[in-house]
């Protein structure tokens, strides 16, 4: 300990970037300065940012936003208005329903979607991953082979097949969609599992009596984790595509629930003449996944292990 360091004042710039942390918190701390750092700096991951935290602020608040009821309209006099009459911003479907109002409340399906599958699929992958890199042998064989038979079946065909048997729903293709999404996460946790398997750490813990379980659960996933946050927010927008396929085909979220999805498979047939109908819930599933992918990118740069000296 150098006699700078008890001057260093707690939190500042100094304290955090201290090449001799005093604890474990300080390290924390500086690390997770340095990652927010490299992560600023790319100004297309900051935009990824924004546009995934305005979905949640827009989600949050749908109810005191909302311009209108999103379910209930007018046929007499709001249907197939075009984008800003009589005070549509974006105009209304054929049921006379406000389009921007069904927009901001479908946000909060769009973003119940993607944290359920991620809740749901990334700590199975990296159960399956972790446990199948660390124990080896037949444990392994076993379940990477039922891994492989889930990654041979095409992501949307296997879904659309869970989604038939369960039957129609926001529900059943959640549960379809995480059902499909975490093999990848598992083939990752293992190749990460397998790189330090054999290392002097994870030896000294051995060493030390603590079980398999222990030393999977405490020192193994942890450091998987960087890896797979990084893979489940850049597969966020294939998520959200599956979940839209599933409610154009009438499989996901069922009527009058304000799935974009299903906003354009009900706008499909007026495409031609009323394309505000159909393009409008498509904008929507273009900007947030493209929000997501921006951001994937910029956590793969901030989180790589080869950028931490710089």
């Amino acid at each position: 300990m150098t006699m700078l360091e008890p001057t260093l004042k707690p939190y500042s710039r100094e304290w955090l970037l201290s090449d001799r942390p005093t604890s474990r918190r300080q390290a924390q701390l500086g690390r997770a300065y340095i990652i927010w750092r490299r992560f600023s700096e790319n100004r297309l991951a900051l935009l990824g940012l924004l546009i995934i935290l305005s979905l949640i602020a827009v989600a949050a608040l749908a109810d005191i936003i909302s311009p209108h009821n999103p379910v209930i309209g007018d046929l007499r006099n709001a249907r197939l208005l075009p984008p800003g009459s009589e005070g549509y911003l974006l105009g209304t479907d054929d049921q006379g329903r406000d389009i921007l109002s069904r927009l901001i409340h479908g946000s909060r399906l769009t973003l119940m979607v993607v944290v359920l599958v991620a809740v749901i699929a990334a700590p199975v992958g990296l159960l399956v991953g972790t446990v199948a890199g660390y124990a080896g042998g037949w444990v392994d064989a076993v379940l990477m082979r039922i891994t492989d038979i889930f990654l041979a079946f095409p992501k949307l065909v296997l879904a659309l097949a869970l989604v038939a048997a369960l039957g129609p729903g926001i529900e059943n293709a959640i549960l379809a969609i995480a059902v499909t999404s975490w093999p990848p996460y598992a083939r990752i946790a293992r190749a990460e599992t397998l790189t330090f398997r054999h290392s002097e750490f994870i030896s000294a813990v051995r060493l030390m009596g603590a079980s398999p379980f222990r030393i999977v659960l405490r020192h193994v996933m942890p450091l998987c984790t960087s890896s797979l946050i990084v893979r489940v927010t850049l597969d966020m927008a294939g998520i959200i595509l599956t979940a839209a396929g599933l409610g154009f085909l009438g499989l996901g979220a069922q009527p009058p629930l304000p799935e974009w999805g299903a906003m354009i498979a009900s706008g499909r047939r007026f495409i031609l003449d009323q394309w505000w109908v159909a393009a409008m819930p498509g904008f929507a599933i273009l900007i947030v996944s493209l929000g997501f992918n921006l951001l994937g990118d910029g956590l793969r740069d901030a989180l790589d292990p080869k950028e931490a000296g710089q």
